[in-house]
C-alpha cells in the first residue's frame, strides 16, 4: 500500500521503515504469489498495473476491515488505546501544536503518534488517507478535494515578504506582490502547496515567480538564507513574526496561506484519530478559537476562489 501510494520503491522504504532491496524482494513475492504484475517497472516512474489497482484497492478494505476489528477489542478494555499516523507540514502557521500533542499525549498515555514528512509536498497525503495508510494530515492549500475524505480548515495565514535590513524595500510598509518581480526568492519546489500560492499570486498579476532558489527547508533556516544575502522570501506572516531581526512587509493585497486537517470520514475513524482530530481543531490558533477570527471550518468541495484583484489563492 505504501509503494502504492508514493510509487517509488525508495520513498516507500523511508516511509516503511524498510531497507529498499527487501521492499522489493516482498513485492516480487507477492507477485509471485498472486501470479499478476502488480507494478509496470518498464518506465522511469512505476506505475499500477490494472490488477494492481484492484489489489490496492480491495487491500485498503482488508486493512480498514482489520483496524476496525481490533479498535472493537480495543474498546472493551474502555480506554484509548492504538498508533495515530499522521502526515505533517514543516510549519503549523499559527496553530499551538505543541499543546495540542501534548494534550492529547497526557488524556491518552497508551497512544502511539507517529507522524512523517513528505518529501514532495502534502498533497501527496490525500492518496495515503484514501488507501489507510495515513489517519490524518495537514494539507496545504490543497487544489482538490477527494469526496472520500473530510477536510476541516485549521488557519488562514497571511504571506508576509521578509529580507535584510539594508534591502532597498525594507522601509516599506506594505508592498504590491507586482514590485517583487524582479527578486532573488527563496522558496520551495513545484508541487508544494504553499509554493502553488505564491506562484498563483504573481500569476493573478501577470507575472511568472520570481523563486530562484527551490530548496526544501524550514522556516528558520529560510531565514539563514536571507541573512546571508542569497535572497528574499515570502512566508508565511506567523513564521515572519519570529524572526525578529529580518525586516517583514505585508502584502498589500492579501494572499492568504490555508491549512486543512484532512481524515476519513468520521466513522471510519478510530477513537484514538478522531480524538486527536478534535484536539487539533480546537486548539488556540485554529479557526474558531478566541485567537483567531471565525470562518468556515469543514468543506465538502473546493471554496470559490477570490477575483484576480483581491489576491491570488490557491484553488481550496
Amino acid at each position: 500500500m505504501v509503494v502504492a501510494g508514493e510509487m517509488s520503491f525508495s520513498r516507500a522504504a523511508e516511509r516503511a521503515n524498510v531497507v529498499q532491496s527487501a521492499l522489493s524482494t516482498s513485492i516480487s513475492k507477492l507477485e509471485h504469489e498472486l501470479g499478476v504484475q502488480l507494478f509496470d517497472r518498464s518506465r522511469q516512474r512505476i506505475k499500477l498495473t490494472g490488477a494492481g489497482e484492484e489489489f490496492r484497492d480491495r487491500a485498503a478494505d482488508v486493512l480498514r476491515a482489520a483496524h476496525a476489528a481490533k479498535e472493537s477489542v480495543l474498546a472493551c478494555g474502555g480506554s484509548i488505546s492504538g498508533t495515530v499516523e499522521f502526515g505533517l507540514l514543516i510549519s503549523w502557521g499559527p496553530l499551538d501544536y505543541v499543546k495540542a500533542l501534548g494534550d492529547f499525549a497526557q488524556e491518552n498515555p497508551r497512544v502511539r503518534l507517529r507522524s512523517q514528512l513528505s518529501q514532495t509536498g502534502s498533497w501527496a497525503y490525500l492518496s495515503a488517507l484514501i488507501e489507510g495508510t495515513l489517519d490524518l494530515a495537514l494539507i496545504s492549500a490543497p487544489r482538490r478535494f477527494p469526496p472520500q475524505l473530510e477536510m476541516h480548515l485549521l488557519f488562514e495565514d497571511p504571506l508576509t515578504f521578509v529580507c535584510r535590513s539594508d534591502h532597498p524595500l525594507a522601509g516599506r510598509t506594505t508592498i504590491d506582490i507586482a514590485d517583487l518581480a524582479q527578486e532573488g526568492l527563496v522558496g520551495f519546489p513545484p508541487g508544494y502547496g504553499l509554493r502553488s500560492v505564491v506562484d498563483d499570486a504573481f500569476h493573478a498579476v501577470g507575472l511568472e515567480a520570481p523563486t530562484q532558489h527551490e530548496l526544501t527547508l524550514g522556516f528558520s533556516e529560510v531565514a539563514e538564507l536571507v541573512r546571508r544575502g542569497v535572497g528574499s522570501a515570502i512566508i508565511p506572516d506567523s513564521e515572519a513574526r519570529r524572526i525578529a531581526d529580518l525586516c517583514r512587509v505585508e502584502l498589500a493585497e492579501p494572499v492568504l496561506w490555508r491549512v486543512y486537517l484532512a481524515s476519513r470520514p468520521s466513522a471510519d475513524l478510530s477513537r484514538a484519530t478522531a480524538r486527536l482530530s478534535d484536539i487539533i481543531r480546537t486548539a488556540p490558533g485554529t479557526i474558531g478559537t478566541d485567537s483567531h477570527p471565525p470562518s468556515l471550518v469543514k468543506v465538502s468541495r473546493a471554496p470559490r476562489p477570490r477575483s484576480r484583484r483581491q489576491g491570488a489563492v490557491a484553488p481550496g
